[in-house]
């Protein structure tokens, strides 16, 4: 079957397509690598097993992850259908295959010993209910590997919900007794008169009308101020290994 990429949006700011991406750009080839890095560092981590990777997008990350031998079935799930043809034309394998549901509805015939969800729980408006709901599909000394922006995020792009800090989500683990294990920052530097100018394909689908947010949300810029005098024009992500 042929890869349908008009079904799905390569300029989203929700799913990386691979094969579509720009190199050069901050939301484009530079968003990918990290997503690489986070996902390398996920198979780094795994623990033998069953695995699932909630809100897997294109399905580039869950064929990585199926790569690790000790990973003895490899789920991706999303809620786009789209995401979810691409996946399966694209990447579906003996060990690899792709579901469509949504991440709080999902339920499995059996419970995973490996859970990965990167940039998934600050688009969620109830981050807190999904988290709850990754950990009770886990195995008891099973691994949940999640990663968040632990910059502002909500006022730039329209499909966050939550803002984290490392403190934050470090927190939301403590809340379910589950081990922490390890960890891995990322920095992503960005250009904001590139972002600005809408040079970026990816860059199309961000707010419109900041000024006006702001001044809907002034705690949001407070944020944003804060974020820029300790960061600079940057993006901090914080990926977490957890120990049910």
């Amino acid at each position: 079957m042929p890869i349908n990429k008009d079904s799905l949006d390569p300029t989203s700011l929700e799913r990386i397509v691979p094969d579509e991406v720009r190199p050069g750009e901050a939301t484009g080839q530079e968003s990918l690598d990290l997503h690489v890095a986070r996902y390398e560092f996920a198979k780094a981590n795994l623990t033998p097993g069953r695995l699932l990777d909630m809100a897997c997008g294109s399905g580039y990350g869950t064929a990585m992850l199926s790569q690790h031998p000790l990973i003895t079935e490899a789920v991706g799930v999303d809620l786009s259908d789209a995401a979810i043809q691409y996946a399966t034309t694209r990447y579906w394998g003996e060990r690899v295959s792709f579901l469509r549901a949504d991440a709080l509805n999902f339920r499995g015939t059996h419970l995973f010993d490996n859970i990965v969800s990167l940039e998934t729980i600050e688009h969620v408006d109830d981050s807190r209910a999904l988290f709850a709901h990754l950990v009770s599909l886990l195995t008891p000394g099973g691994r949940l590997i999640a990663s968040v922006p632990v910059t502002p995020s909500v006022d730039a792009n329209p499909h966050h919900k939550s803002n984290f800090s490392t403190k934050s989500f470090l927190r939301m683990g403590d809340e379910h007794s589950l081990e922490r294990l390890n960890s891995f920052d990322q920095l992503q530097r960005f250009s904001p008169i590139t972002i600005v100018l809408g040079r970026e394909l990816r860059a199309e689908q961000l707010r419109k009308n900041l000024l006006a947010f702001y001044l809907a949300h002034p705690s949001h810029l407070m944020l944003r101020v804060w974020s820029t005098l300790r960061y600079g024009f940057a993006n901090r992500y914080l990926t977490v290994v957890w120990k049910k």
